[in-house]
């Protein structure tokens, strides 16, 4: 694909309706985890695409192991913290986990969501029964952003965060999700810790956006926690992660840095991706 100029001037605010018009332009979208108003200020003024009311704030603002103990009365008020902040900005908000059991329990949450949270899409982890809800929720006016790879809701499962889909079989999976999820009216993808030949097959395949988290440089946009580009992480630092305020002075100075690399491409390297 043939991206625009990084030096160009960046586009008009984001709209729904207009991620698939991005993908088309070939201009690359930078998302951003914001949990409060001050952090999604700077991101605004530092020009970042989207904000994502992440579930990982269980993790790294109340302190848990998981993002299982987060619920959806905790994401309602950081989303409208969140979109008090950037009135401007695209604000996606997670399902946490349990919270879309079925398409109406689903509805009922996701509505809180965007009516008291501020969102304007809800994100959704896997594939399976959510087809079902997502389609719900498409069909009742409220977008869907959809996540694949290594989704956290499912750690349990899954024995650890590991990188998904590098033998066949789970490689044809995460491929036939992607395809499913996007069929059932999802407008966006995230890919999370996949191999980047799998994330670079899937985003020429599809036509919604595609945006990477330790998914190589070929997807149509990238997303960090806000607080591993700062580098505040707690350990050791995942692969995919880079601290943009290092040698910068202000945090909307990193955002800016951020930005400005997901868009001419120089974020993330085949150092900070996965084989």
């Amino acid at each position: 694909m043939a991206y625009a100029d990084p030096h160009a001037t960046p586009p008009q605010p984001l709209t729904v309706d207009g991620l698939a018009r991005r993908k088309r332009d070939g201009v690359r979208l930078s998302v951003l985890t914001a949990y409060d108003a001050s952090i999604a200020r700077a991101a605004e003024r530092a020009g970042i695409d989207i904000l994502l009311v992440g579930d990982s704030l269980g993790m790294v603002v109340q302190g848990q192991h998981t993002t299982l103990p987060v619920t959806v009365d905790h994401i309602v008020y950081h989303g409208a913290a969140v979109a008090r902040g950037a009135r401007h900005t695209l604000r996606i908000a997670d399902m946490p986990f349990g919270s879309a059991p079925d398409p109406a329990t689903a509805y009922r949450n996701a509505a809180r969501l965007v009516a008291e949270g501020g969102a304007d899409m809800v994100k959704l982890e896997g594939a399976g029964h959510m087809l079902d809800v997502i389609r719900y929720l498409v069909e009742r006016d409220i977008p869907v952003c959809a996540h694949l790879g290594l989704t956290p809701q499912s750690v349990l499962k899954l024995g650890g965060y590991r990188v998904q889909g590098r033998e066949d079989a789970a490689a044809e999976r995460v491929r036939t999700e992607a395809r499913a999820v996007a069929e059932a009216g999802a407008s966006l993808l995230v890919l999370e810790c996949v191999p980047v030949a799998l994330a670079q097959a899937i985003t020429a395949r599809l036509l919604i956006p595609t945006i990477g988290i330790g998914a190589g440089p070929h997807c149509d946009g990238q997303v960090l926690v806000s607080t591993d580009l700062l580098g505040l992480g707690d350990g050791r630092r995942p692969r995919f992660v880079r601290d943009f305020l290092a040698g910068r002075g202000s945090i909307e100075d990193a955002f800016r840095a951020y930005a400005a690399a997901v868009r001419d491409g120089s974020f993330p390297t085949a150092e900070e991706s996965y084989a």
